[in-house]
């Protein structure tokens, strides 16, 4: 099931929504467990048990790793976070990465070996790093334990942000897990967020999708060069529309039911290095791999050599979370590479150069990082790079590439605006003045009707669609 969906909007949505708010306070942690149980096994009935077996792994981890910390007693509590993260992480690596590494042996070692052909279950990747930082945080003493086994497979279960996050850590949700505060206020903010976020998925990021799909299905022999990069900025603004649309969402969500959920996206194409680009684009994975990796590795506390081995090994890990796929690891050394060349010179260079200068070598990284990722989606994946860098056999532009730009840029235009604070900043400047009673009867008016024209809009496209989901189910 996805939130794009007219079986989630006017089935499932309201459903829980009434089932939870008509329930007593005590109950309703058992109603949003049970209710993110049946959103999962509607698509993958099977693999709930496997969420079941790791809320239930964290939770007695959790439990041990706090009574043997409260009780003097760390060697054990050292012993129960090991569990906890070997076993998850076998579990990952297992169904996400076992035919990948069977298929390298092949390749490398000539070793013949029938791969498993596991399926990957949705949110894995998610719901696995969510998990383990619970019985990190408890060890740290960084989250207090929950002992609540039904409050506790809520968090891990919550289907606003199960599937693809964003990947939301205990201590930031643990208060409002047992006391969170319903209101009126935020149930019509978790209404316009969600619209928005759904505007983003169906109106926008489809839509250019549909380009990029168009032209990553042409036989790289025909492949001109300004058409394949006309491919990829599809692709770049596609994965950001539909990526943030879904965070968008999770929040909107959340907020209906009284959570407050970490941002995902800072509007990363105004970045002007390529640092700055990855502290705004998936926020939560950052923080996990910064809190969970990069700082227990020693950050940048023992020595220039450390932290550049410090960088390439998290940059290896977050491009091999992304997928078994050697171009999701080559995506991730491309940015270890970059992050280092930052850290170290690139940065006091783009400091002293115009900020259009920093935009334009940001997106242009962007851009190269995005031919890297979609590798995967190409029938010919290196054939598109050298038309894309080297010039393919069809030159530079057709007749092909004038069509696809001249009919899709009003697309791109909108696409570009929008994934920009340029709006925001209009509105919020110009439109909805909220300092006295009438300016924010004014905002409230006008969230209201771009709220309701959003959805009017989005179910137009939705009534005659096919199954959407998410870019980001796959990882």
């Amino acid at each position: 099931m996805v939130f794009s969906s007219l079986l989630f909007l006017f089935r499932f949505l309201p459903l829980a929504l009434a089932a939870y708010y008509l329930a007593p306070k005590k109950l309703r942690n058992l109603i949003l467990f049970l209710s993110s149980l049946i959103f999962y096994a509607w698509g993958e009935p099977v693999y709930v048990v496997l969420i079941l077996f790791s809320t239930l792994l964290d939770y007695m981890t959790g439990r041990i790793a706090g009574y043997c910390r409260a009780t003097g007693q760390m060697n054990k509590a050292r012993l129960a976070v090991f569990v906890s993260a070997f076993t998850n992480l076998a579990l990952l690596a297992f169904f996400k990465y076992a035919d990948f590494f069977v298929q390298t042996l092949h390749s490398v070692c000539a070793v013949d070996l029938p791969a498993p052909g596991v399926a990957l279950p949705i949110g894995i990747s998610f719901y696995t790093f969510q998990t383990m930082s619970y019985t990190i945080d408890v060890y740290r003493g960084d989250a207090k334990v929950q002992k609540n086994l039904i409050t506790f497979g809520a968090y891990v279960s919550l289907f606003p942000q199960l599937i693809a996050g964003p990947i939301v850590r205990f201590k930031s949700v643990c208060e409002q897990l047992d006391h969170r505060k319903e209101s009126v206020d935020s149930f019509f903010y978790g209404i316009v967020r969600f619209t928005a976020g759904l505007g983003k998925k169906v109106l926008i990021a489809n839509q250019i999708g549909a380009v990029w799909s168009e032209i990553a299905a042409i036989h790289t022999d025909h492949l001109t060069v300004l058409t394949a990069w006309i491919g990829i900025a599809a692709y770049a603004l596609q994965i950001y529309f539909d990526f943030s649309g879904y965070s968008d969402m999770a929040i909107g969500l959340g907020s209906m039911f009284g959570f407050s959920f970490p941002e995902n996206f800072d509007y990363p194409y105004e970045s002007k290095t390529v640092t700055e680009f990855w502290r705004r684009w998936h926020i939560s994975l950052g923080v996990w791999f910064r809190e969970y990796v990069y700082i227990p590795l020693g950050g940048n506390q023992k020595g220039t050599g450390r932290q550049m081995i410090n960088i390439a090994i998290v940059w290896f890990l977050t491009g091999l979370w992304h997928g078994a796929y050697w171009n999701f690891v080559l995506w991730g050394v491309y940015y270890g590479v970059l992050l280092v060349l930052e850290k170290f010179f690139l940065l006091r260079i783009l400091q002293k150069l115009p900020a259009w200068c920093g935009h334009i070598y940001t997106i242009l990284c962007t851009l190269i990082g995005m031919s890297l990722f979609s590798y995967q989606d190409m029938a010919d994946g290196p054939g598109y790079l050298q038309a894309l860098y080297f010039q393919g056999k069809a030159g530079w532009y057709d007749q092909q590439t004038l069509w696809l730009a001249v009919s899709n840029i009003g697309l791109f235009f909108i696409a570009a605006v929008g994934c920009t604070s340029l709006m925001k900043r209009l509105t919020l400047k110009k439109c909805l003045p909220a300092s006295t009673k009438k300016g924010a009867a004014i905002r409230d008016a006008a969230a209201i009707c771009y709220t309701a024209a959003i959805f009017a809009a989005c179910l137009g496209m939705l009534v005659n669609s096919s199954y959407n989901p998410f870019l980001y189910f796959r990882f």
